[in-house]
């Protein structure tokens, strides 16, 4: 952990005010974290494996960090076309849709839009804090995951809420799950902070390739 303000501002010979106005440009930034209870920490970089399929609540939990969301909508409506090809739904079908922002120790780390088939939870109520803990309980977690990974660069919207600059760099990732039947029962799209996520995959040659 950092030291604490009054000892920075004594070091540095500057006034409690400059360092939390400095310290609090560094946090937005993403340089640093704050952990309640615990102080300030120099923000590390998260690693998320291709090669396990995983919550952010089970990411974040797994690293010792504190998971927690900002709810931004909760809605129930139709399929969209384009989502019921995508999920393989009947034109129509009832689906949840959840938007929110995902945190590990109070730092906006992505902002994610979740859509499940309506059939897949007990109500809209289910989801609290982790999505598949929710899918798990009702039977349907996903077993497998078709992920497409790109860049892009926050708006306006998303930069307030993930608490960086317009234009900032992010990751998004679409990913669509399926569970032991191999019915579709999720497609998610997770913006996550460029500055905060080294995503990691683990090849290998096929013994095909081999010969």
């Amino acid at each position: 952990a950092l030291p604490p303000e009054r000892d920075l501002a004594t070091s540095l010979d500057v006034s409690r005010i400059t360092v939390r106005k400095a310290l609090d440009g560094l946090v937005a930034d993403g340089l640093l974290t704050r952990r309640q209870g615990a102080g300030t920490f120099v923000a590390g970089r998260v690693e998320k494996s291709f090669s396990r399929l995983t919550s952010f609540s089970e990411d974040m939990a797994a690293r010792g960090w504190t998971p927690s969301s900002v709810w931004i909508s909760r809605a129930q409506g139709p399929a969209t076309p384009e989502e019921s090809l995508m999920l393989n739904l009947s034109p129509g079908v009832g689906v949840y849709r959840f938007q929110r922002i995902r945190y590990a120790d109070q730092t906006p780390m992505a902002l994610e839009h979740a859509l499940i088939p309506a059939a897949c939870l007990p109500s809209i109520d289910a989801v609290e804090s982790s999505l598949y803990a929710a899918l798990e309980a009702a039977g349907r977690r996903p077993m497998r995951a078709l992920q497409r990974l790109r860049a892009v660069a926050f708006t306006e919207d998303q930069a307030e809420r993930m608490q960086t600059t317009v234009g900032a760099p992010g990751l998004l990732i679409e990913r669509r799950g399926f569970d032991s039947t191999g019915q579709a029962v999720e497609l998610t799209r997770s913006w996550y902070r460029g500055d905060a996520y080294d995503f990691i995959a683990e090849l290998s040659e096929s013994p095909a390739d081999a010969r």
